[in-house]
């Protein structure tokens, strides 16, 4: 399946498998902006948060990943991977009563939690193939990260989960003369608690994908992603949730749907990406920051 590699989205997750003693180097760059507040389906102002009684309202916040990952074919069977990222995030804020009207910004940035596992070919012939993902997620991210204001930073700007974290699932793929298209499942479940006394929602994510080739090895691609994640079990003592809604266990969860449109060229041995995500459906347990767009960049080699 290597030819057909430059079809493969960017935003999957072990999409494809590698050919026995094959060795592919990864970067991809990830940009995730949110802009305003969601309750629900219904967009909130910043008045109307502080309404519900907060004193402090997040308006934006930009994440950047960086990711660096490598697979390695252990056999025509079976694959291995690895991704290590690094995360910077900013928080942009609006203190009202008893505070006053004051713009701040806190920031983190770090190494987050690290992501290993196996792919397992399940079925394969010329054209299509099915493999099983098997992948945990390490607590190597710290989630002790503070800032002035407001000291130990809410849950949504910390670098991990500080659980390990199962994360199977099942990938998809048919290919034809000049197109590819395919569904990949994958779910994160969290393993106890962390120091801090919570644990992350659990995370469940269907795509479904459709890439047609523009010119040798050049595709364009589409995407369906649904995203649902649930709320927080337990509470960082460190947070006061009637502050913030971010600080609020209760109000983290929701569920969106992304529609993404990219380019991926391959050529001798490299692949070069770019796409972009912007969600078409977003309900949140809110008070809670909503996405406006993410787009990403991705270059792949083959050793």
């Amino acid at each position: 399946m290597a030819k057909y590699m430059h079809r493969y989205p960017r935003s999957l997750v072990g999409a494809h498998m590698m050919n026995s003693g094959g060795l592919m180097l990864t970067y991809q760059f990830m940009r995730m902006e949110m802009d305003g507040n969601r309750d629900g389906t219904d967009k909130l102002s910043p008045a109307e948060v502080r309404q519900q009684g907060f004193a402090v309202v997040p308006t934006e916040m930009t994440m950047d990943m960086h990711m660096l990952g490598a697979m390695y074919g252990a056999s025509d069977r079976f694959t291995l991977l690895a991704m290590v990222p690094y995360l910077s995030s900013e928080m942009d804020h609006l203190a009202g009563n008893p505070l006053g009207n004051v713009a701040f910004t806190t920031e983190s940035d770090g190494f987050g939690d690290v992501k290993a596992g196996v792919l397992v070919k399940l079925y394969a012939n010329q054209n299509r193939l099915l493999h099983f993902n098997a992948l945990m997620g390490f607590p190597s991210g710290s989630i002790d990260e503070e800032d002035l204001p407001p000291g130990q930073l809410p849950y949504p700007m910390q670098l991990g989960s500080g659980t390990y974290d199962l994360m199977p699932g099942l990938t998809y793929a048919a290919h034809g003369p000049r197109s590819s298209w395919g569904t990949q499942g994958i779910a994160v479940i969290r393993l106890g608690h962390n120091d801090r006394d919570y644990t992350l929602g659990d995370r469940g994510r269907l795509i479904g994908w459709y890439s047609r080739d523009l010119a040798q090895s050049l595709a364009l691609q589409l995407s369906l992603d649904f995203n649902a994640w649930g709320n927080i079990d337990g509470a960082d003592p460190a947070l006061n949730p009637a502050v913030v809604p971010t600080a609020d266990p209760n109000r983290r969860g929701g569920q969106r749907l992304n529609a993404g449109i990219g380019l991926m060229k391959g050529y001798r041995g490299w692949q070069f990406g770019a796409d972009v995500a912007v969600p078409v459906y977003q309900d949140l347990d809110g008070p809670q920051l909503e996405t406006d767009y993410i787009i990403g960049l991705t270059i792949k080699k083959h050793l």
